[in-house]
């Protein structure tokens, strides 16, 4: 039998709820100006479930790290680069920071943030859509 009862959120939840979807705007915002760089195709499905509308650049399209960067880079003077904050997106995170030197510094806060707001819970952009449903009391029983 499912269970059919809605959790009803705390004022922590729907706070921290609020302030996810403050960084998500912004981060629309600066999304329609500025490609935003995940890890997995996951993590750009999510973002789009979120909302945001321009390019997104998916890290694991086949290219060494080298590779990868010299064609951000070419392409690109200013990208948001928003990695996974487990340890394997930590590395890249700072490989790919120390590659892109220049790049996306200025956009840093947006990671910083959703680690903040999400950490405890999460440590992947894929798992924000999910996240936020439960912070906001709308999470569907599996």
């Amino acid at each position: 039998m499912l269970n059919t009862t809605k959790k009803i959120p705390s004022s922590e939840d729907l706070e921290r709820a609020e302030r996810l979807r403050e960084v998500l705007a912004a981060l629309y915002e600066a999304n329609k100006r500025l490609p935003v760089i995940v890890e997995g195709k996951r993590d750009a499905a999510a973002l789009k479930q979120l909302g945001l509308i321009g390019e997104i650049i998916v890290l694991h399209c086949g290219k060494g790290l080298y590779d990868f960067c010299e064609d951000i880079a070419e392409r690109f003077s200013k990208v948001i680069i928003l990695l996974d904050w487990d340890n394997k997106g930590e590395e890249l995170y700072r490989s790919l920071s120390r590659n892109l030197r220049g790049h996306g510094e200025e956009f840093a806060a947006f990671r910083d943030l959703l680690k903040i707001l999400c950490q405890k819970d999460i440590k992947d952009i894929e798992g924000i859509p999910r996240l936020l449903l439960r912070l906001e009391g709308n999470e569907q029983p599996r």
